[in-house]
């Protein structure tokens, strides 16, 4: 371990560590905008430039490694002269007024600004002018506000391993944008919404759906029900200061009935739904290999991911047959809100609006789809992010930390914990082992520590195998049986792990697959910026969730019960096909 000196301080790093991490392990800010966590430092904005004695120039922090006797200034004279004139250049080429931005409020240059005092603009001349790229349902880019920083970039090819954008051009001339500069509708962008979540500036931002939710709230003739994700009361709170993984579930369905919501639901009852159709799928699926000697798509892929299965449509369209062919819980809810739950309440389906509130931009892809109108109109009318929520509250006029908890609404705002879980890395697999292991051995799936423990934590890649001994009559072809399953979240490790199936060298009955880090926690619409410390907050405060329901199997939710016996039948049959299931096809990377 190298003794460096830091701003007079002795430090001892750890070896290979940079000098912005030995700073951050100190308590010591330097600042940063290109940086992100985990991945392979650029240097290309270099607002983290500190000064090393002996050394002629300043060095990017960010990917200087220590080394043993440096002496490290991180905020003096020098430093801060020139920190103050890289953001003030940067400034100068930015096509922003904050006065109207999307990102006004948590503008990390604008932060920066003001931290380094910078009041009135220093340098004036030409800028790169506003080109604004609306061709996708979920994600607006804003070529003039594009401070080049290239974390998407990087967030687009190192994480999520798409590929969408790229630096083009040289020194001014220099944008990020697809090939070409063409939309993202020309390329294989699966609208996980990542580059919206680590743009520091407003250059990409999810497409704005609050207008038509207030004015569906205004129309008098319209019956407006909404819909909660579970990451979304993990999450919420941080958009009113609250710290990450602050559970607000009962105030933000408060704040939803003064917004005048005629019903607030919980997607956690078609997350209990999924696992039910989805869980009845892979038993009926290994049924059709190992007792009828037919053929079926196994491995069994999760499907309520909306970007991982735009990526495999794209990407990896051999294995679209392995999908399960259950809608997200998202869709699933509109298509049963607009059917079920319009004709309990007698209302005509046309008029009842379905308003999601989602961790993710992709959704608001997801409820256009074309296989998404199987109750004979948009199952899904309208997808709020968090952001775009916690907007929504505070144009409201709401003190949102002081409202009052309420509860949802039946019948569909009941679930269970393992509807909980769906929010993180390895939830849905869990919560579908728990109903599937029950129905084929009789017996509670068992848990270590009320989980399965190795599909708890952060690694990109999860796997856990479980033998089926004591399996009874109906599934007794089961029996010895050891089942392996696999949890992959972000589309990097998602590409390896179907790249091990590919190859033959890893087999599975059950994946799950999660387009963003960590799951819905760390979606593309959660509230800016996500580290692993905040994931890691939120996840616990879902598990506190899951931990404290009566609750917690999907089966054993009566209000599930309940539909089964008064609309859908039973789970696979010909009503939940039709309003349930789907599938999908594979499309081309790049568009004529």
């Amino acid at each position: 371990m190298p003794e460096i000196i830091m701003n007079g301080m002795k430090l001892n790093p750890a070896d290979n560590t940079t000098i912005l991490d030995a700073a951050r392990a100190a308590g010591i800010k330097i600042p940063t905008l290109c940086f992100l966590e985990g991945k392979t430092p650029l240097g290309a904005c270099r607002v983290c430039i500190v000064e090393i004695e002996g050394s002629q120039a300043l060095s990017a922090s960010c990917c200087t490694p220590v080394r043993q006797g440096m002496v490290i200034h991180t905020n003096s004279l020098r430093v801060r002269n020139a920190r103050r004139m890289i953001v003030e250049l940067l400034l100068s080429e930015h096509e922003g007024d904050c006065q109207y931005c999307d990102r006004s409020e948590d503008c990390e240059l604008k932060k920066l600004a003001n931290e380094l005092g910078i009041r009135a603009p220093k340098y004036t001349g030409e800028k790169t002018g506003s080109k604004i790229d609306d061709t996708t349902p979920a994600i607006i880019r804003d070529s003039g506000k594009c401070i080049k920083c290239r974390r998407c970039v990087t967030v687009c090819n190192a994480v999520q391993n798409v590929g969408a954008i790229f630096p083009q051009g040289r020194g001014f001339e220099t944008t990020i944008s697809p090939a070409f500069a063409a939309g993202l509708d020309s390329v294989a962008c699966v609208q996980c919404g990542q580059c919206t979540a680590v743009c520091p500036v407003g250059a990409i931002i999810e497409r704005d759906h609050t207008k038509g939710v207030w004015a569906a709230l205004d129309d008098p003739k319209k019956h407006v029900v909404v819909q909660t994700a579970p990451a979304i009361r993990a999450s919420l709170g941080e958009a009113f200061d609250l710290p990450p993984g602050t559970l607000v579930t009962g105030r933000m369905v408060t704040a939803l009935r003064h917004m005048g919501f005629d019903a607030i639901f919980d997607t956690n009852f078609t997350a209990d739904l999924t696992i039910i159709e989805e869980g009845n799928e892979l038993l009926k699926r290994l049924k059709t290999v190992l007792v009828d000697g037919g053929e079926a798509a196994l491995p069994q892929f999760t499907s309520c991911s909306p970007g991982w299965i735009k990526f495999a449509e794209y990407f990896y369209p051999e294995f679209l047959p392995n999908i399960s062919t259950c809608k997200s819980p998202q869709q699933m809810f509109g298509a049963l809100a607009k059917t079920y739950y319009a004709e309990k309440k007698g209302i005509n389906p046309e008029d009842v609006i379905v308003v999601s509130v989602m961790p993710c931009t992709a959704k608001k892809y997801e409820c256009q789809r074309e296989e998404m109108y199987d109750s004979g109109y948009q199952d899904v009318d309208y997808v709020l992010t968090t952001r775009e929520l916690g907007r929504m509250i505070k144009q409201a006029g709401l003190n949102f930390i002081e409202l009052p908890e309420s509860e949802m609404d039946a019948p569909l705002g009941m679930s269970s914990g393992a509807a909980d879980i769906f929010a993180n890395t390895g939830g849905v697999m869990e919560a579908a082992l728990r109903t599937v292991y029950e129905v084929v051995t009789g017996r509670p799936l068992p848990m270590e520590n009320l989980h399965v423990t190795p599909l708890t934590t952060l690694e990109g890649v999860k796997t856990a195998s479980l033998k089926i001994e004591g399996a009874v009559p109906d599934w007794s072809f089961l029996e010895g049986v050891e089942v392996r399953v696999a949890v992959a979240h972000g589309l990097d490790n998602a590409s390896r792990l179907l790249e091990t199936i590919k190859d033959g060298k890893e087999n599975f009955h059950f994946v799950e697959v999660m387009t963003c880090p960590g799951g819905c926690i760390g979606g593309g619409g959660q509230p800016r910026y996500t580290t692993d410390e905040i994931r890691k907050a939120r996840i616990e405060a879902i598990f506190k969730e899951d931990e404290g329901k009566a609750l917690r199997k999907s089966h054993d939710n009566p209000a599930i019960i309940q539909i089964y016996e008064e609309f859908l039948g039973q789970p696979l049959g010909e009503k939940s096909h039709h309003l349930l299931h789907t599938c999908y096809q594979k499309r081309e990377k790049v568009l004529q």
